[in-house]
């Protein structure tokens, strides 16, 4: 009998239904696309019908819960669904209108633990204001008042990826004049604790009563997204603070000092506090799970997968993407719950804190410059939940759909996750992953490669989803690459089925030239996509940038793609037009498109990942000036959000004086833009390691778009490596292992 094995929570973990799908369009059931290419079709305008599976393939996988990241998540029966009581009754959704925001929201990561703020401070239980232990707010409300008053936030900001800063000030005499006698300072980390800070600024010593109000309705991530919480519950006195329970669990807040005063019916902790003039003193909250200690974060631990580099340059602007770049990344660790030494990335904060396999490998496979640990443990990971037995899904490791816009059903993130596995191991080792490691996840690879073949069977094109699905340009990039890369990992291990990898890859390349390529006035396009009947989606959008992205072979060669050289150089200059650079990054859909949307998270948005991954194509292939176009938009885009890249934001094109706009419900943090910062940074330098030929090859954007750089703490063939770029566009390696030699 086919056994689907326990695996991590999937892709979508905590995004409620609403967080960056839009309606898909109708579809027809219909015959799915012919495997071998054919006869052209003229491509399809907007508006034409596709003939598309039915609407049962085009479900994704439901919300899981974010309480249970890593672990299985099939509700068991009479458990009561998020949103509703505990007999089922289903709470009252709020309009899609008041879907609550991310975008000014300050967001503290320290998985599993969250705490997200409004810019006021004051934690009022409004949209997703609260703190958070694996995906269950602990506490929604917490109020502080200082002589009857609330402090008059000055400021807030975020010091830390797990940490806030709010300052306020208050008059405690009011006919004092104009300045504020008391300074109120509030930190609030990830992990559960609130530190309230008081210092007296007067010359006389003051006496303040402090009250801080709290409350909580213990609500799941995903009901709060969806409006369907229940009200505040009961609390009760509990050691030194408050406590709450419901069927779900409970939680608790205990204060240091403990307070004079606890009312639990009013839900209020008090002080009486005597500052002397000039003199500090503070209030700490601990907010924590019945039963829980304090929570130990992966990322702010000693064994972090993640080596700790530094960059310095002409432009100061990258010491500070990149830290902040490294600290998210921590920030969204994860442990394989089963096998703790085993660390993967969540997906981002705070909708997708669990397991997202296609982004977990993606963002791994943007860190290898900072170690292999933690591909090694993503692979570990997700081999366990590879699919095995017989039947024609064996060897795929699941995901759910994921929405392709306006022209395209979902697509399935298990196909991409299935193809992205082979090339992660194989590019892996290229860095420096241990022979041992990479055997014993090598039958896994052979697995997802089986899977490849069998799955396009006597056919040249992979549908995405395999059973009558789109023929997705994207998704040919992926198995080309995979197939490539797939077989040169079999090949220096002696395993057989390279050579049949090989022989399907170049039938691929050979028909791709024509069927995926579509003629016009403007010097063609490749197509999005072929649609039942082989009819090509001539839209121009950011997925046809994986047509770039062919792999890393040995010595410090790039795996052949599927364009010619006069097709590359086309894409090269459509990804450099202003249709497609917005100037902040690379549109997810061409202004000039039908069905453009510069908020639309498939259909115009600036998402950060398919633009890293353009500037670092284009690089290889030798387009500096649209790579460097590209990347200097995305530096300034980052500055504005404070150097924490989000997954998304909108498309609206660059004027003067402008400012990029956030999405409103971009996850920031987000593992696959942090790994992006990596991934641009190293691709200035262009570093191309063969760790089992003991070679570094260096391939730098000779036109310096940041000027000088200077990158230190990287990790190549399991040692530390340094490199610096000249502004003549000249690299040096000034740390390597000593037998570690310099490629041509």
């Amino acid at each position: 009998m086919h056994q689907q094995p326990t695996r991590p929570s999937t892709a979508d973990d905590y995004r409620p239904p609403w967080a960056g799908h839009e309606p898909f369009p109708q579809a027809r059931v219909g015959s799915s696309v012919p495997a071998a290419s054919g006869a052209r079709k003229p491509p399809m305008t907007p508006g034409t019908p596709i003939d598309f599976p039915s609407a049962d393939d085009r479900l994704r996988i439901a919300d899981r819960s974010a309480g249970r990241a890593g672990r299985p998540t099939t509700p068991r029966p009479g458990t009561p669904l998020p949103g509703t009581t505990p007999h089922g009754r289903h709470l009252t959704a709020r309009p899609a209108s008041d879907l609550p925001p991310t975008h000014t929201a300050l967001i503290c990561v320290a998985l599993p633990g969250l705490a997200i703020s409004g810019e006021h401070g004051q934690l009022a239980g409004r949209g997703l204001e609260g703190f958070y232990r694996g995906g269950r707010r602990l506490l929604a409300r917490c109020q502080v008042r200082v002589a009857g008053r609330e402090p008059l936030l000055v400021q807030a900001r975020m010091t830390g990826a797990d940490r806030a800063r709010f300052l306020g000030t208050l008059r405690a005499a009011p006919g004092s004049g104009p300045d504020p006698d008391v300074i109120v300072e509030r930190i609030r980390d990830a992990d559960g604790t609130e530190r309230i800070t008081l210092h007296n600024a007067t010359l006389r010593p003051l006496r303040l009563p402090v009250e801080v109000a709290l409350g909580t309705d213990l609500a799941d991530l995903g009901a709060i997204a969806s409006g369907r919480t229940g009200p505040e519950l009961p609390a009760s006195v509990h050691d030194s603070g408050l406590r709450w329970t419901s069927a779900y669990g409970g939680s608790c807040v205990t204060a240091h000092p403990p307070p004079v005063d606890a009312l639990a019916s009013a839900g209020l902790l008090r002080w009486e506090l005597e500052l002397p003039p000039g003199a500090t003193t503070a209030v700490e909250l601990r907010v924590r799970p019945d039963g829980a200690g304090p929570l130990r974060a992966v990322g702010q631990t000693a064994t972090s997968p993640l080596a700790p580099a530094r960059a310095t340059g002409d432009d100061p602007r990258v010491a500070a993407l990149l830290q902040a770049a490294v600290d998210d990344l921590h920030a969204l660790l994860l442990r394989d719950p089963g096998h703790p030494s085993d660390t993967y990335l969540a997906a981002g904060a705070p909708w997708r804190c669990g397991m997202a396999p296609a982004e977990a490998l993606a963002a791994a496979r943007m860190t290898l410059p900072l170690g292999t640990r933690l591909a090694a443990g993503t692979l570990r990971a997700l081999a366990r939940t590879q699919l095995t037995g017989p039947g024609t899904q064996q060897g795929l490791i699941p995901g759910p759909r994921r929405d392709a816009g306006a022209f395209l059903p979902p697509a399935c993130t298990g196909t991409e996750a299935t193809l992205l596995f082979p090339v992660l191991l194989a590019e892996a080792r290229r860095w420096g992953l241990p022979e041992r490691e990479t055997w014993e996840l090598l039958p896994a690879a052979e697995r997802c490669l089986a899977w490849l073949r069998t799955t396009v069977g006597d056919g040249i094109y992979l549908p995405d989803p395999p059973q009558g699905g789109p023929i997705r340009c994207e998704t040919q990039a992926h198995a080309h690459r995979a197939a490539v890369l797939g077989a040169d990992l079999l090949d220096a291990h002696g395993r057989p089925g390279g050579t049949e990898l090989r022989q399907w890859a170049e039938s691929v390349r050979n028909a791709f030239h024509t069927d995926f390529w579509i003629e016009d006035p403007g010097g063609g396009r490749p197509t999005a996509a072929l649609a039942p009947g082989g009819r090509p989606l001539p839209h121009l959008g950011s997925t046809a940038v994986h047509l770039l992205d062919t792999g890393l072979l040995g010595a410090g060669l790039h795996a052949p793609g599927l364009l010619d050289k006069a097709q590359t150089q086309q894409l090269a200059r459509l990804l450099g037009s202003p249709a497609m650079d917005a100037g902040w990054g690379l549109r997810g859909l061409g202004a000039k498109e039908a069905g453009h949307n510069p908020f639309g998270h498939r259909t115009g948005a600036v998402r950060v990942h398919e633009t890293a991954l353009a500037v670092a194509g284009l690089a290889a292939a030798g387009y500096e000036k649209e790579a460097g176009n590209l990347l200097r938009g995305l530096v300034d885009a980052a500055e504005h959000f404070g150097h924490r890249l989000p997954e998304m934001f909108a498309g609206e094109q660059r004027s003067a004086g402008s400012a990029p706009l956030p999405h409103p419900a971009a996850c920031r943090p987000a593992a696959t833009a942090a790994a992006s910062a990596i991934l641009l940074l190293t691709t200035l330098a262009g570093i191309r390691p063969d760790a089992p030929a003991r070679t570094v090859t260096l391939r730098p954007v000779r036109s310096a778009p940041l000027g000088e750089i200077g990158l230190t703490g990287l990790r190549v063939a399991d040692a530390p490596f340094a490199v610096r770029v000249s502004r003549l566009g000249l690299a040096m390696v000034e740390e390597a292992a000593d037998d570690l030699q310099l490629g041509v």
